[in-house]
């Protein structure tokens, strides 16, 4: 993996590599100091590769080669295309974009489910598109939903994401309920990369797929690709219940998917009883809420699948303080979740504990191997985990439980007095922040 960048206005070219035709010539700008390389096969998407060079690069098919050895996917067989027009049963889908105040990200998402549904697979799963208002602070949200054929338009007067999650479950219509953050592009594969993997695992309860970055265009984008992103997942891979043979399954589901991108039976996540509205509460604990519904599948005896073909493509933080944040709130986030599960779960308290200790000894090696300059990304990013896996586990979730339930006696005062409004006022959203 290349270094990270250090300059801020430097960017990574990226750019798509179909594998069954000749390899390009990729040149880069002068302002562009590394490639992303976004590889299908047949169109299907099967690998990614992040890669710095020096600024205006001429990277020949020779080189192209010699930077895609050993980066797909092992062992992977290629799946026939399924046809839409077949007799085989599909299961009704419903896409859910819970969306706060960033209405041109969210008219972008849309974009490209509209386009998802214009398809063959999108007219013969009857994809159902939901846009969940998290207490937006004007009316754009609506507006840019309006424009949308067929798009529906709910408003949900708790602020938090699992508020808003489970007011979708509550409205969807399909038998699938996927999740698509309002930052995310959709891949024109996703729907027949579901209909596939639902097809050859008719158990499976819940879908997770690739995200891969929609840009690489600031130090700190850059940064968080190398370190991982949300996680690449080209190999299809069935999450049993059980998996003795990885260490703290099921205790790290980070490992199986990202909430920006996950789809569930609705069903069960009606039996599970939704999503814990005390995790994903906003600002005070962003996080969490993918981590418990995707331990709680596989608790409840569900397998999880990961399907490739399935992919987004995620507008990461540009701003590198707002990196280092998300930082700060993917530690908190864990170990409220390992809280959580702690109390909920007897059964798996050792190794719920072990999870806990591995977590933080491996979090201060990163600290202090990037304190010495060989943790390969930037000190006080590592250190911003730390301390909020510290917070997180210091009582984080049960101060979020009691701001959930000051949020809906909130609300329910407000109905009480008459109509709530899908447009707080200034003073009111600012007191919903606090």
């Amino acid at each position: 993996m290349a270094a990270p960048a250090t300059t801020g206005g430097m960017e990574y070219l990226l750019r798509t590599v179909e594998l069954t035709e000749p390899l390009p010539t990729v040149r880069l700008a002068p302002d562009q100091t590394g490639v992303g390389l976004v590889l299908r096969r047949h169109d299907a998407p099967v690998g990614f590769v992040l890669h710095a060079f020096a600024p205006g690069a001429v990277l020949r098919p020779a080189a192209i080669a010699a930077l895609l050895d050993g980066h797909l996917s092992n062992g992977e067989t290629e799946r026939p295309p399924l046809d839409p027009d077949a007799a085989t049963r599909v299961p009704s889908v419903t896409v859910a974009v819970c969306t706060h105040d960033r209405p041109a990200r969210l008219a972008r998402c849309l974009k490209s489910i509209e386009a998802l549904a214009a398809t063959a697979w999108g007219r013969r799963v009857g994809l159902d598109i939901l846009v969940v208002d998290n207490v937006s602070s004007d009316d754009r949200t609506r507006q840019i939903v309006c424009d949308v054929p067929g798009a529906r338009y709910v408003h949900e007067p708790k602020r938090g994401l699992n508020f808003a999650r489970n007011l979708a479950l509550a409205e969807a219509r399909g038998e699938i309920l996927a999740y698509f953050d309002d930052d995310v592009v959709v891949d024109h594969s996703w729907l027949h990369g579901l209909v596939a993997a639902w097809q050859e695992h008719p158990d499976a309860a819940a879908f997770t797929g690739p995200v891969l970055p929609y840009e690489l265009v600031t130090r700190a984008q850059i940064i968080f690709e190398q370190w991982g992103g949300f996680g690449h997942r080209f190999k299809r891979v069935r999450w049993e219940p059980a998996m003795p043979e990885i260490r703290y399954y099921p205790c790290s589901p980070g490992m199986i998917g990202a909430g920006c991108n996950m789809a569930f039976r609705r069903d069960v996540l009606l039996t599970l009883g939704g999503f814990d509205e005390a995790l994903d509460t906003g600002a005070p604990l962003p996080g969490g809420g993918d981590l418990d519904m995707l331990y709680r599948v596989l608790r409840g005896g569900y397998p999880i699948i990961t399907e490739p073909e399935c992919l987004v493509f995620h507008q990461h933080r540009r701003q590198y303080r707002a990196l280092r944040h998300q930082m700060w709130t993917w530690g908190l986030g864990f170990m409220a979740f390992a809280t959580k599960s702690y109390r909920s779960d007897p059964a798996h308290r050792p190794l719920l504990r072990r999870v806990v200790v591995a977590h933080f000894r491996r979090a201060a090696k990163n600290v202090i191997a990037c304190a010495l300059g060989r943790g390969g990304r930037p000190t006080d990013l590592a250190l911003a985990q730390f301390g909020g896996a510290i917070v997180g586990l210091l009582g984080e979730y049960s101060r979020s439980a009691k701001r959930v339930e000051g949020i809906r006696r909130a609300v329910e005062r407000a109905a009480a007095a008459g109509p709530i409004s899908p447009v707080p006022m200034h003073g009111e959203r600012e007191q919903q922040r606090a």
